[in-house]
């Protein structure tokens, strides 16, 4: 018991090894974490920005390590840049936020509805089947017509 007290004592006398201890347990705990959570490549290079901004690492420096090991397209410089300034203001979390999202317009019933005016007119335009159901924009209806 006295071993353990004299290095937590050594570890908050010096706040650098300290900070190293509280980091490298992070990361073995998101690491735990990241097993059993869906997206976790994403979770996980947060966490590595999070460290990294820690340690007062560069933007800039964070960027290519992530890209020396995640590969080129693994996140872009102004992404981590953006991820770095929050961190900086306070966000603690590595996990993505809930959303709620706009929900979609396309539905079955729309999908069946739309094929039916379809083999009505073989001869129809995209303009046509825009008159027809103005909720869905043109592009929408031109995907599912070319799926359908």
């Amino acid at each position: 018991m006295r071993m353990c007290s004299d290095f937590l004592y050594q570890l908050r006398s010096h706040r650098r090894h300290f900070v190293k201890f509280v980091s490298c347990l992070c990361l073995f705990l998101c690491v735990k974490h990241v097993k059993t959570t869906e997206g976790a490549a994403d979770c996980e290079i947060r966490f590595v920005i999070r460290f990294l901004n820690a340690r007062n690492v560069l933007p800039s420096e964070i960027h290519h390590q992530i890209c020396q090991v995640y590969g080129d397209n693994a996140l872009s410089d102004g992404m981590v840049r953006k991820l770095v300034r929050m961190f900086n203001e306070g966000r603690g979390n590595v996990h993505d936020e809930a959303r709620s999202g706009r929900p979609s317009l396309v539905n079955d019933d729309l999908v069946r509805d739309i094929n039916e005016r379809v083999r009505d007119d073989r001869r129809f335009t995209i303009y046509d089947l825009s008159l027809h159901f103005p909720q869905i924009s043109r592009t929408l209806l031109y995907d599912i017509v070319s799926s359908g």
